[in-house]
């Protein structure tokens, strides 16, 4: 087939132009990402080979290949690998990784186009990061297996060009024809061969296979001899003692293994014997991945078999509110060949995952005793994550126990971050109940008219700022003995004497005001399933409660923004008999029940209650006409 020139897919255009002008710091990052694919590129022929040992070739030898050049001004990465197809060719590096994708451009979109070192880092630029030093990459690959091979040329301008050519072994070779600033300069010099070997040792040194290069020697005669060295020393760091890995070692390995820019906020090395025999070397990011919560995210560790790699995700080990950790087990009490219906069925794993989660949960609750800013660092960025794990588990009373002193929320105590343990420490003898409100901001529940009466009698609340925090709650019920109580709810009151004394005071009002009620409900319509006096308000005139089971209003706007508008809570209009506007509401309907102005009255007070929630009114010219007709009387 003819050579082809083709447009990047708009995505990628924009992909490589971020990656291209972007400020970084480290621009020698590239060969990393380049040797790490190779690697890749070996692991999943590795893997293949298992069930298809012809794909080989004969050669069971697995190597990668550096070669600097200086006449050229060139860098040559070369591999054995499982290769590509022309078809996967413009799959893979024409168009963007569908994994993340959507979450990318959501996230571009939120920045307004704006990028950063941390942003791309999330990504992972993989192979475009190859754009940072060159200004042409060439790309010769064959599949293994296959008899054609396939030669890639960008200038990463926008278009590339793919052709058919001849290449005598499988695998994938790159060739970066270097901007001149990386030729010989005081900075960079990535044609430098001793320059180049630094930089793998320091990034690619636990490569699992040999990354090679030619070394040039000179005898006292001038004769020059090739050597072929191999630079990297291949011993999987978790194969060590912990006491001979440093910090930097861990966080470098991290950084390669993982594709992260940035070192991991905490670190498990854990190695177990007896029964099961197991080595795990886990991580938690410094930042969640910009996908964490999307559909396309691919959780799950590395899995090795006698430090011989088995599957880049294995899910059956970590529970999904631990999707966030990255991380690789390797056992020797796996086959090597362990298929994924094995793996679901296999003891082993069962039990490792059980001890890896309860090692990863008690290092947490360390970090939050110990080292609390540490903790709601990692709160932060990774709370949602222990909060869906409560809710999805609302059945599993173990899972709630364990997670459960893991929780933080702010709260009205000087707006803090407070676990639930530190809520019920700090409440009164007198309080037999944990009180929470539900609102967008701590600024918006502090003046909805409930919170009042709370502060006059100087009653913490939980606020429940994220929208699944609520939901969060609801699966708890309880916690230390405490019943958990919404104060958006119906059957939110006070129990001491003088909240007593005023609930049965409002009670008898209501039996006298009970046709006044019937009336407001109906002239507000369906939209209320009650209208009644509340003992709750102070200086609020109006509050919209929920029932006591079933949706919130906060659960309603959630489920709505899933598309699932079924889900409606059940609205009740309490009214503070207290308030003028009570006594108002009240002459009107002495003077005429069917006036519109007592109805007009009635819709206003349903719609003040709405917007307190946050909620606009369907037709809100029809509100504001309503408000100036009755400001004109």
């Amino acid at each position: 087939m003819s050579a082809e020139t083709l447009e990047f897919q708009a995505e990628t255009k924009r992909l490589l132009d971020l990656v291209v002008n972007s400020i970084y710091t480290n621009k020698e990052i590239f060969l990393r990402e380049l040797i790490s694919n190779s690697s890749d590129a070996i692991d999943k022929l590795h893997f293949e080979s298992l069930t298809n040992h012809d794909i080989l070739e004969g050669n069971e030898d697995y190597e990668i290949f550096v070669v600097p050049d200086s006449d050229t001004k060139t860098i040559t990465i070369s591999d054995n690998g499982i290769g590509m197809t022309r078809d996967e060719v413009i799959s893979n590096i024409g168009t963007i990784a569908k994994s993340g994708t959507k979450a990318f451009l959501e996230k571009l979109r939120e920045n307004d186009g704006k990028v950063d070192e941390e942003f791309i880092g999330q990504f992972g630029v993989g192979f475009y990061s190859a754009f940072i030093v060159a200004d042409e990459v060439e790309l010769i690959t064959r599949r293994a297996g296959e008899n054609s091979a396939v030669k890639w040329t960008s200038k990463g301008a926008g278009e590339y060009t793919i052709e058919d050519c001849e290449k005598d072994s499988r695998g994938t070779t790159i060739v970066l024809h270097l901007k001149p600033e990386f030729c010989g300069g005081e900075e960079f010099d990535f044609t430098n061969n001793y320059a180049i070997e630094n930089l793998i040792k320091k990034y690619s040194d636990y490569i699992r296979y040999p990354v090679k290069m030619n070394f040039i020697t000179e005898d006292k005669d001038k004769n020059k001899t090739v050597e072929v060295r191999t630079v990297n020393s291949m011993q999987p760091l978790w194969t060590k003692n912990k006491s001979e890995i440093s910090q930097d070692e861990y966080k470098e390995f991290f950084k390669h293994q993982f594709r992260e820019w940035e070192e991991p906020q905490e670190i498990f090395h854990i190695k177990a014997e007896g029964t099961t025999e197991y080595t795990a070397l886990l991580c938690i990011p410094k930042h969640a991945a910009i996908n964490l919560y999307y559909a396309d995210y691919e959780p799950g560790l590395q899995l090795y078999s006698r430090h011989v790699f088995i599957m880049e995700k294995c899910k059956d080990f970590l529970p999904d509110y631990l999707r966030f950790i990255k991380g690789l087990v390797d056992s020797p009490d796996l086959p090597l060949n362990i298929s994924r219906e094995l793996l679901q069925q296999s003891r082993e794993v069962k039990k490792i995952g059980k001890a890896l989660e309860k090692n990863i949960l008690k290092q947490l609750s360390k970090m939050l005793q110990n080292d609390r800013a540490k903790y709601e660092t990692f709160w932060n960025e990774f709370g949602k994550s222990l909060k869906i794990g409560v809710y999805g588990n609302m059945f599993d009373t173990k899972v709630k126990d364990d997670l459960k002193d893991l929780l933080l929320f702010t709260t009205s105590k000087e707006e803090k971050l407070s676990t639930l343990a530190e809520y019920v420490e700090r409440m009164p003898e007198s309080q037999t109940k944990i009180y929470c409100a539900v609102g967008k901001d701590a600024a918006t529940i502090s003046q909805i008219p409930q919170m009042e009466i709370l502060r006059d009698r100087g009653i913490e609340v939980i606020y429940l700022l994220d929208p699944i925090d609520e939901f969060v709650t609801d699966a708890l019920q309880n916690y230390s003995g405490k019943e958990i109580q919404s104060i958006n709810r119906e059957d939110f009151e006070l129990d001491d004497d003088e909240s007593k004394k005023v609930k049965s005071e409002v009670e008898e009002l209501a039996k006298s005001n009970e046709d006044l009620l019937k009336d407001v409900r109906e002239a507000i319509g369906a939209e209320v399933s009650e209208v009644r006096l509340t003992s709750r308000l102070k200086s609020g005139a109006v509050c919209l409660a929920t029932g006591a089971q079933g949706p919130s209003l906060n659960m309603e706007k959630t489920f709505a923004a899933m598309n699932n508008p079924m889900m409606k809570a059940t609205r009740i209009l309490e009214l503070n008999p207290n308030h003028e506007l009570f006594k108002k509401l009240s002459g009107l309907h002495a003077l005429d029940k069917e006036s519109g102005d007592f109805k007009d009255f009635c819709k206003l007070l349903y719609t003040q209650a709405l917007l307190i929630e946050g909620i606009m009114p369907d037709n809100p010219v029809e509100v504001a006409n309503k408000i100036a007709a009755l400001m004109a009387k």
